[in-house]
């Protein structure tokens, strides 16, 4: 059924796709939603301080500044402008609203209705059988909630989850907090997008992160953009593979749609892209089917061990391999095996496409791939993105300047909260490290990740969730059963800058805590602090607001937590919570013990720009059991999808950030005025004797036999590949089963959903 009574109308109207992204339009839409949100003088001072040394980090994406000194004046996008001028809004949520809505009609209304109700002003609680929610002091709603903790039979009976918008001090707060109570259950936004990326290159490469910067990518001679759409999702991206290409580099697109940004990308920062045709990003378009990235990479792999036989020495590097490599034979003795039968049904491209690229690859030294969501949220993403390291490694192309791997991350602090402890299964060493700072001794006992913390809540062995930032129901898989878990919960609280759809999904109590964001300025005794954040290249420097705070009564989330805390553990463990709230360098101060790479974190991070973590692998040191790099053998896998089904992906639209839309338009695909739409080729419309624009129902199909199905969709002929079909989130999670997840990660395959198309009825 249809998930809110406040979807835009059915007034879809359909036009062709753009073929360039960016220029003067993107500029207007974002100075007409911020001017639409707030002030021209609040809009000015965000925006000319966003991404800026002494300035806002900004929440929208993890895509690192250039260096202090170098950054234009609008170091920013058109999302990144939306985003924190949504949050810098003047509209406020008051008692009144609270008084006037009950939590049921807050429940039929769309996430962007919640959202643009404004900034939470006070903390607000719905009490057992209440149908509304209603104010309550900070004293009162923190000791309810400590109350709820210390009431538990166990620790493991509370989660603590933790979106990308938290900043490194406040994360390493919470998990402090929560291993202390005696759980390591930190359920983080990772879990759902990039956990594939963190346990592949865990294996490979000895560290879950990337191994490039800013610079790399500027002086590659090849880049591989795999799965993503840098025009929607980081667009800041496409400045960089910009310079890429006016430095002589070359860009290969790997997706299953065409996307705006990959095909053409005008900078308005720049005259050419004002007045000019912009940029050509992409040379090479592999119109890839969903799924077939594992095999696309096996071909090139296979490729590459046929070339250095017919010219040994020419095409591998054998001195790398030789040198800092292990499993190489197995490696080999697998690829060459690949049949290009196999090749052809998995990845839907002819063996010429595979080759003209190949033919690039030939021609280039220093090659970097980068991937998001679209290869993470597969099954078989993890293999898939071994498969990529083993065409890095071959060509030695990890290590050197210009080369490497690059996982794209969404959330602009998602690294940085791994980083900070919050992961269900930190390192031994990570522990130690706490245990000898703090002087308590952490549970070793893993934890619950997303899904695994869904099904606890289901099953009654979760009953407190404590949510920081992030919209958890709607962010998440199955959305039937993650609501139905939520309710069984005996409390449940949210530490939130806005209304959404998580603050209507109750527990028997349900607390929302209302904090200052990014934008405000958090100032104590009259000196203005700061956080710290993480991008997705390992640098780490501060964001400061630069706003009043949206109203009196808001408590940073350091405060939040710390008071929590204090009331929760009292003396056990003794931890100086009322001196982290009051001086957040005292926080940075342990996290300089603890954390490796943040040695004298204080006066690093107070220069201009931060400073960037050491990456070992850059040193052509592997953190990995053997001490080197790991080839690995991948058995390829092919989607299975039944004779008249589709493989679908959930996607964002242009004017959507994570799981609030703006606006319902997609404006680069085409599609204006509605969001329950699905692409679909032409070739497969007429094979499942559906027509342009009829309405169906999307079921999707699963082992379980649970029918999960999402009502009334305009079908819209799109040149997606062959047999898939895309849709936007978080109106279609409620297909994607809870148990259909990732390989190794558990990360939950959100593009990889086995779906029929029935007429509506």
């Amino acid at each position: 059924m249809r998930s809110s009574a406040e979807d835009p109308d059915d007034d879809l109207t359909v036009t062709p796709p753009k073929e360039w992204a960016a220029g003067l339009p993107a500029v207007t839409h974002a100075l007409r939603h911020a001017l639409g949100q707030t002030s021209v003088q609040r809009t000015a001072l965000t925006l000319l301080t966003l991404n800026q040394s002494k300035g806002i980090d900004c929440p929208g994406c993890a895509w690192p500044e250039p260096p202090a000194g170098k950054r234009h004046l609008n170091e920013y996008c058109e999302n990144g402008a939306k985003h924190i001028s949504d949050e810098a809004t003047s509209r406020r949520v008051t008692r009144e609203f609270f008084r006037e809505h009950s939590i049921a009609d807050l429940g039929a209304r769309s996430d962007r209705w919640l959202n643009q109700q404004g900034r939470l002003t006070e903390p607000m609680v719905k009490r057992p059988g209440a149908t509304h929610y209603e104010p309550l002091g900070w004293d009162e709603a923190l000791d309810l909630l400590a109350g709820g903790l210390k009431s538990l039979d166990s620790p493991d009976e509370a989660l603590f989850y933790v979106s990308g918008r938290l900043g490194n001090e406040p994360a390493f707060l919470l998990q402090l907090f929560a291993r202390a109570f005696g759980t390591n259950n930190l359920p983080d936004c990772s879990n759902m997008c990039h956990e594939s990326s963190g346990s592949a290159l865990s294996e490979t490469l000895g560290i879950g992160k990337g191994s490039v910067q800013l610079d790399d990518i500027h002086q590659a001679d090849l880049v591989f953009v795999v799965g993503q759409n840098p025009g929607t999702n980081h667009p800041r991206m496409l400045s960089a593979l910009e310079e890429t290409k006016r430095n002589g580099g070359h860009v290969v697109a790997v997706n299953t749609l065409p996307e705006a940004g990959l095909i053409r990308f005008k900078n308005p920062q720049k005259a050419r892209g004002v007045v000019g045709r912009g940029t050509r990003i992409a040379d090479h378009f592999l119109h890839i089917r969903a799924g077939g990235d594992l095999a696309l990479f096996q071909a090139l792999n296979k490729l590459l061990l046929e070339a250095e036989d017919a010219a040994p020495g020419a095409v591998l590097d054998h001195d790398f391999i030789n040198a800092h490599t292990t499993g190489f034979t197995e490696f080999a003795e697998h690829a060459r095996k690949v049949s290009w039968e196999d090749i052809d049904t998995a990845t839907g491209l002819s063996r010429e496409e595979i080759e003209r690229v190949f033919d690039r690859v030939l021609e280039s030294r220093k090659i970097i791939v980068c991937w998001a969501m679209g290869v993470t949220q597969h099954k078989h993403g993890v293999p898939t993105i071994r498969e990529m390291v083993n065409f890095l490694l071959a060509r030695g192309s990890i290590g050197r300047p210009g080369a490497g791997v690059c996982p794209v991350r969404g959330h602009s602090n998602v690294q940085g909260d791994r980083t900070m402890g919050v992961w269900e299964r930190m390192p031994q060493r990570f522990l130690d490290a706490l245990e000898k700072e703090f002087g308590f001794t952490p549970p070793t006992r893993h934890g619950l990740d997303v899904v695994n913390a869904i099904r606890a809540m289901r099953d009654g062995r979760a009953r407190i969730f404590l949510g920081v930032a992030g919209n958890f129901v709607r962010a998440t898989p199955d959305s039937a059963v993650t609501e139905e878990a939520m309710r069984r919960c005996a409390l449940t609280a949210h530490i939130s800058t806005k209304l959404n759809r998580s603050h209507t999904v109750c527990g028997d109590t349900a607390l929302i805590l209302p904090t200052l964001g990014r934008s405000d300025r958090d100032v104590h005794e009259g000196v203005e602090r700061f956080v710290t954040v993480e991008d997705s290249m390992s640098q780490v420097h501060a964001s400061r607001g630069k706003l009043p705070p949206a109203s009196p009564d808001l408590l940073s989330e350091v405060a939040i937590i710390s008071r929590t805390a204090r009331r929760t553990l009292g003396t056990s463990p003794d931890l100086p919570w009322e001196e982290f709230e009051a001086d957040y360098g005292t926080v940075r101060d342990r996290i300089s013990r603890v954390v490796p790479g943040f040695e004298d974190f204080e006066a690093r991070v107070s220069r201009p720009g931060g400073f960037t973590l050491p990456n070992p692998v850059n040193s052509y040191v592997f953190p990995t059991p053997s001490g080197k790099a790991v080839f690995t053998r991948n058995d390829l896998t092919v989607p299975e999808v039944p004779p008249g089904h589709l493989l679908l992906q959930t996607l964002r639209s242009h004017d959507q950030w994570n799981t609030v839309w703006y606006a319902p338009d997609d404006r680069y695909r085409g599609i204006h005025n509605a969001r329950r739409v699905v692409l679909v080729n032409p070739a497969d419309l007429d094979e499942l004797d559906l027509a342009d624009g009829a309405t169906v129902d999307l079921v999707s199909v699963w082992h379980d036999g649970v029918e999960r199905r999402a009502e009334d969709f305009r079908v819209v002929a799109y040149p997606a590949s062959r047999g898939s079909a895309a849709a936007y989130y978080p109106e279609t999670n409620v297909l994607v089963p809870l148990d259909s997840v990732a390989d190794i990660s558990n990360c939950p395959t959100s593009k990889g959903v086995v779906v029929r198309l029935e007429p509506a009825g």
